[in-house]
């Protein structure tokens, strides 16, 4: 479980293909043991191999295709993040590394001291989750949702959060992962079984 507060950002040192299917990542973050969990941009994997600050994952074809994993290549910025533990504050949502979808970033304008953000979501399913003031997690950070259309939303980024995550090197039409929040989805599931 994580809050999708970014600790950090690390680089993409390579990626490779296995024959049989998925891909293994390795990844310039902080010191980790192996088994420990890790978000990378929102996606919680496993520490395979640890050699100092290099760390090393596998991704399974199920993430490849539902996040922008695959879409890495040396040299890209990642946000990181370590799970919650009990004394962890909570100051984001909950965020389970688990992405939903992805979505295209259609737009970026200055608005006084932030920047909006303008989301296309790829798989339409998951729109029904997104409402504005809500909770929102963009390459596992933590957003809150202004506006939403039939297949797009808005978010307002604070200059702490432009300078500390990867969203400053983004360009319009990249990948970003998306994760949506779990208590509407939880609520909707309840709401089926009473019916």
């Amino acid at each position: 479980m994580f809050t999708g507060i970014v600790e950090a950002t690390g680089f993409v040192e390579s990626i490779h293909a296995r024959p049989e299917g998925g891909a293994r990542l390795a990844i310039r973050a902080f010191p980790m043991d192996v088994g420990e969990s890790l978000a990378i941009n929102g996606v919680c994997l496993t520490v395979q191999q640890a050699e100092g600050d290099l760390l090393f994952f596998d991704a399974v074809l199920e993430t490849l295709r539902r996040t922008n994993l695959g879409d890495l290549k040396a040299g890209d910025r990642v946000n990181l993040e370590r799970p919650l533990t009990p004394q962890s504050r909570l100051g984001g949502h909950f965020v389970q590394g688990h992405v939903d979808t992805t979505a295209r970033l259609i737009e970026i304008r200055e608005a006084g001291n932030a920047r909006v953000l303008k989301f296309q979501l790829d798989d339409l399913a998951y729109m029904r989750y997104i409402v504005p003031k809500g909770s929102i997690a963009v390459d596992g950070i933590s957003l809150t949702v202004v506006d939403v259309g039939a297949d797009w939303f808005t978010v307002w980024v604070i200059p702490h959060t432009w300078e500390v995550t990867n969203l400053a090197h983004r360009q319009v039409g990249e990948r970003v992962n998306i994760e949506t929040d779990i208590l509407a989805r939880y609520v909707e599931r309840l709401l089926a079984t009473r019916a």
